[in-house]
Order: structure tokens, then sequence, then C-alpha cells
């Protein structure tokens, strides 16, 4: 066993018995390295990644790649999941390198962290075009040992090109004309045929869903509905969607949405939760009701730690394979569910007797199927000529008999460890379903798993860790943790009024503002000043898989800012708008969580104030009521009469009380407030208006 097998993170504890040396990222294997003269092999990846698992087979447990790696350089393993800062600065090192990136990430740099050679995906030997292991490893010992000045010189413009392209100063005001260049571009790129944008392989991106609901309903463009909703639809019907298990798969390999990366991320299934749950808000829809109960129910089974926090990730391969836990042969399923039901169940869902499914790199027929749908509900109705009751009777179980046959196969890894970021996304997603959806159990759900958070993954500082397994929390925490973390405990709070959630809010929004803000430039850096010292310190608004840190804090302070009143938290988040404008101005498509926030900005958001007891049956009737009419442009407090807690986190609600002692509405546009009222459907008129 290596030094990783001190580390909690399940991937660095894969590569515990290979025989190469590795050092977990820190100060011993930079000391080491400097000590010895060598230069640096760092390879970043997730417990998930198949590419990951293909080169560890092939080179890592390999002991002659081993040997070359051990006589020549200090290897370092990074989970990119546990230190997102050295992941980001080294993959736009690569991206500047090659032009593409990706995981598992290989990088050669000097012991003071400068890169000079970057790739992805090295075989053991040459493959093709693709130079492997035998040929890199070599060339690049022999040039550090002869060739030193020429790597030097290198890793010089690297580090130059970093640090001029990482700097950022404030720009223009945001135009409200990007709103339509957005739509414009994805109108340009929307796949008429299977929904999504552009080609395969193609990514949920739920934040550019909620984009696109969100300027239908500013802009009155039904055609912005209509792509987020066909995109919805179509990542349902495809094999991206686990039709026994529920929950979705990474991303879909072709344009059909149906042949999946089957590793399941914690933060796609937070975010497509939020997506369904505004496609159901502007709709009314019940099938995007549906969708966002399956996915909770994944994660309540399979994803949820017994003290209250969510589970990271689920492997892609089982048994060595990518996808064998979930795909199925004709014959299995047949000879499960018997010839009439097996037949109903093979049609209904594109089973074939020779296979679905290809291998990814041969695209040869494995004889095995993934589970997709064609059709919806009402046409698989009329083709099999039976009723809607009939039809989920047959669904629910067929599905629950495939489902308890699958549990008896070898399971995917499961990465549990939990991560603060993308807890906080999913706590937002649950307390969000818990609010729209008027169901208890997610909002509790959410409440345990914020709870367990402040009160094991906190420094005594009041700072957050980025980590916790197996009883110990550790590492720092980075932006995404704090900006995603404000963001769970807005939903929170509106989800269940408790002032403690808020004002939560509000002290980590302040340690934000201390750690990671920009005093020269505006915006926030990625990792805390003093916890690592890289050849840039990071700052970025794009948004990835998941939505930039950047613009998820600037639509929390919006937010804030009309829930507390202190105008500072819009001032903030003007500021963040200024230094991403340029490039969200030229490339909005990145940019969307950015747009959605300028959105709220723009489309006259209003403060929706209810007055009364939250025990009383007029207030509870008032809240549901008001939470059950879509308005992406508003925040709701409910002031109880009796407890001035709001107050001292809100000191402009000092002044609106209840009429007659009856639940009273206020309706308020900037803190002016319109004349009170004690008629919900007067209030939501105004509300309206």
């Amino acid at each position: 066993m290596n030094r990783l097998a001190h580390e909690q993170s399940p991937y660095l504890l894969q590569h515990a018995d290979n025989p190469v040396d590795w050092y977990p990222w820190g100060d011993e294997a930079f000391q080491k390295a400097k000590e010895l003269d060598r230069p640096i092999f760092l390879s970043i990846g997730y417990s998930t990644c198949h590419w990951c698992h293909v080169m560890e087979h092939e080179s890592f447990e390999d002991d002659s790649v081993a040997k070359l790696l051990n006589d020549n350089f200090i290897s370092i393993k990074v989970d990119r999941e546990e230190r997102p800062e050295v992941d980001h600065v080294y993959m736009a090192v690569c991206q500047a390198m090659t032009g593409g990136g990706g995981w598992p990430l290989t990088i050669f740099m000097t012991p003071e962290k400068e890169p000079f050679f970057a790739g992805t995906y090295f075989p053991k030997d040459r493959r093709g075009q693709r130079p492997g292991m035998f040929q890199v490893v070599p060339a690049i010992a022999d040039a550090w040992k002869n060739k030193r000045q020429d790597i030097l010189e290198s890793k010089d413009r690297i580090k130059g090109y970093m640090q001029q392209s990482n700097k950022s100063s404030l720009g223009d005001a945001l135009p409200d004309s990007v709103f339509q260049t957005a739509f414009t571009y994805f109108k340009d790129q929307f796949d008429t045929k299977n929904g999504g944008f552009g080609k395969a392989p193609k990514f949920p991106s739920a934040h550019n869903l909620v984009y696109l609901i969100r300027y239908s309903e500013y802009s009155g463009d039904a055609h912005a509905l209509k792509m987020a909703e066909e995109t919805l639809k179509a990542m349902r019907k495809g094999g991206i969607f686990d039709h026994l298990g529920f929950g979705f798969h990474r991303y879909s390999t072709d344009s059909h949405w149906r042949v999946p990366h089957f590793e399941k991320m914690l933060y796609d299934n937070a975010m497509l939760t939020m997506a369904y749950l505004e496609a159901f808000g502007a709709t009314g829809d019940k099938d995007y009701e549906k969708v966002v109960r399956e996915i909770l129910t994944y994660i309540t089974r399979d994803m949820t730690d017994p003290e209250g926090g969510f589970y990271s990730a689920e492997d892609a391969d089982s048994e060595g394979e990518e996808g064998k836990f979930y795909v199925w042969t004709a014959e299995e399923i047949q000879s499960i569910l018997g010839p009439e039901d097996g037949g109903r169940f093979v049609s209904i869902f594109n089973v074939s007797n020779d296979g679905n499914f290809h291998d990814e790199a041969t695209q040869k027929q494995t004889g095995s199927n993934i589970l997709y749908l064609r059709e919806d509900w009402n046409a698989i109705e009329k083709r099999h000529n039976i009723d809607e009751k009939k039809l989920d009777e047959f669904f629910h179980y067929t599905r629950s008999v495939l489902f308890n046959e699958r549990k008896t196969r070898i399971h995917p890894l499961k990465d549990d460890k939990i991560l603060t970021d993308w807890n906080g996304l999913m706590i937002a997603a649950m307390a969000k379903a818990g609010a729209v959806l008027d169901d208890p159990d997610y909002v509790n759900r959410a409440k345990k798993a914020t709870d367990f958070i402040l009160k094991n993954m906190k420094t005594e500082d009041g700072n957050l860790y980025k980590r916790s397994r197996n009883g110990q929390a550790g590492l720092p925490g980075h932006l995404d943790d704090y900006s995603f973390l404000v963001w769970g405990l807005i939903e929170l709070y509106e989800a269940t009024f408790e002032t403690q959630y808020l004002q939560e809010a509000v002290h980590l929004s302040n340690k934000m503002i201390t750690d990671f803000w920009d005093s020269d430039n505006g915006g926030f850096f990625l990792g805390r000043l003093g916890d690592e010292e890289l050849i840039v310190r990071a700052k970025t608004g794009y948004d990835g898989a998941i939505p930039s840190g950047n613009s998820v804090a600037a639509f929390c302070f919006l937010r804030l800012g009309r829930m507390t009143g202190n105008t500072q938290w819009l001032d903030y988040a003007e500021t963040i708008f200024k230094v991403f404008s340029k490039s969200a101005v030229s490339y909005p498509r990145g940019f969307t969580q950015l747009l959605s926030a300028f959105l709220f900005q723009t489309n006259n958001p209003v403060e929706f104030v209810i007055v009364g007891s939250p025990e009383n049956e007029m207030t509870k009737h008032a809240v549901n009521h008001v939470r059950g009419q879509y308005n992406p442009n508003r925040v709701l407090l409910l002031k109880n009469p009796d407890d001035t807690a709001l107050e001292k986190i809100a000191p402009w609600t000092e002044a609106q009380n209840q009429i007659e002692g009856k639940t009273t509405f206020y309706v308020c546009e900037n803190f002016a407030c319109k004349q009170p009222t004690t008629d919900i459907k007067t209030a939501l008129g105004l509300l309206d208006e």
C-alpha cells in the first residue's frame, strides 16, 4: 500500500495498492521533488470516471510503468472533487496547450507547481497516433535531465499566458440585449428532432434549461419554453434516465439521449430536479412533478447518508465493465417477467435480441440492451391498446420485479464522501421541491442535510470544510462550497420560514466576502488566499457541468438583498455582473446562471411578506397559495407577529404588522410596499402587476 491508503477520498483509495509511489497533494510531495530535483507527475480524476479506471488498469497497476514513474518523478494523485481549484487551474493549462481537456487529466510540472506538458488519457503503449506512457514518460524524463532549459522556457510561457488570461477587471454593465443573444444561440443550436443542443455527446446542463424557461416567462417567447420542454421530455424518455432505479446518468454519448455514460452524479440530479420543478411551475404539467419525485426517490434511497448528508456519485463500471449493472438481454427480461409481460416490456423499452448497446471503444454490439422509450405515455397507450391506469400498474409491477432482480447484481462503487458544495445544490433542490409540491418529507430531508453540514463541516472559526467521510471532515472549503450552501439555505428558509437558515446564509455570505472577494478587481476567487499557492489564483464565472460559484453568489445576493433590506448585497451582485459582462456578452451560453440572476434583477423582482402565525390555518393556506403561483422573480418572507427574529435580520419588516389580527399581505418592490391587504386574491393581483 502506498501513501494514499491514509486518505479519505474513495478515488485516492482506489489507487492505494498501485505499484506507483503515489503522494497525495501536499507539502511532503513538493518538498521531496525539490530534494531529489525531480519533476512532478500529476494525475487528476474522480472515482466514477470511466477512463480514469482504464488508465489505472493499463498503466498505474503495471509494474513497468510504475518503475518509470518511480525512478524519474514524484507522482501525485488528486481527486478533482476534493480540490477543485487545483483541477480548474491545470485543466485550463491543458486546454490552452492542447485545445481540449477531460479526465483523467495528466500534467507534468516542476517542483514549484509550474506545468510544462499536459494531456488527458494516455494508454500504456502507443495506440495509433496517440502516444503512450512508454513513450511520453521516458521522453519527459530525458528532457528534464538533458534539455532543462527548454522545459524552463516552456513553463515560463505557460505561466505567463495563464496569469494574463486569468486577469479580470470591471467592465460595462450587462446590457439587456444579452438575453436575446443567448436565446438566439440556443435557437440556432437546438436539435428539433431529439431535443438538446448541438450534436453528440449531449450533456443535461440543467442551468441552460432553467434560463430558457425563465427567459420565456420574461419575454413571452413561447419557443424558449418549447425548447426546454422538448429537451426535458427527451431526456426522461432516453437511456440517460434510469428507468428502473430512477435518477439521471452523467451524459449521453449519442444525439438521441439513449446511450449514457452510466455514472450518476449528485450535482446533475440536483440541478435537473430544479429544472423539472421550473418546468412544472411554468406549465402545470404533472409529468414534470412525476420526474422530480422519481429523482428524489433515487436520492433518498441510494444517495443519502443515515446522518442526513448526500453522497457524491455512483460509478459507471461494475465487474470491470461500463454499464454492466444497468443493461439487460431480451432473454433475461422475458425469463423474469414471463412471455406476456416480458414481451410487452421488451416492446415498450426497445429491447432487441441482438442488443442495442454498443461498446464505446469498438462500436461492436454487446448483446445487451439499454432501456429507453421512443414514445410518450399517450402513444404507448394507443399502440398497446391499454388505458393510462393499467399502463401505470403494468409499469409499476414490471419495474419493481426487474429492479429487485437488479439489486442482486454486483453494484457499481458508490463514492460516499459528502461534499459541501454538491450538498448545497441538493439541499436547494429538496427544499424547493418540498415548497412547490407541498411535501414536508423533502423539506425535512433538506433540513437534516443542512443540520449535518452545519454541525460537522464547519471549523471553530465558522469556515466550511470541503468534505466529510467516515466521520472525518477536512480540506478547506472553496467558493462553491459557500455559494451553493447559501443557495440551499435561502431555499430552505423559504420552505420553512425558520430564520436561523436565513441568518446562516447571511453569515456565510459575509465569510465569502472576507475570504474570497477580489477587493481590487471585483468578483470571487475560487480559493481562499493562502489555502493553495498555484501559478494563478483562479477566478471564473463560466458555467461548466454545474453553475459557477460567482454566478450562484450573484443570484443569492440579489435575493438576500431583497430579503434583508441590506443593499450591499445588491451592490456586490452588480459588481459580479460587470466583472463577467464582456465574457457573458461574447459567449452567453457559458454564463446562463449569471443571466438567470440578471433576469431576476431586470424583471421587477418583488418582496412578498406574509404577516401571520405559522400555525394559523389561514396563514398556511396563504403560503401554499403563493407557492403554487409560478413567479421566479419573487422572494417570500413570513413574519410571525409573536417573534422578532425576522426583524433582526430584515429590519425593513419592522413596520409590517397584521391588520385587525388577520393574516396580512405586503407586496413590495425595492422595499417600498403597496397598500397591505388581508385578501389573498388581492395580494396575488398586486403581485401580477
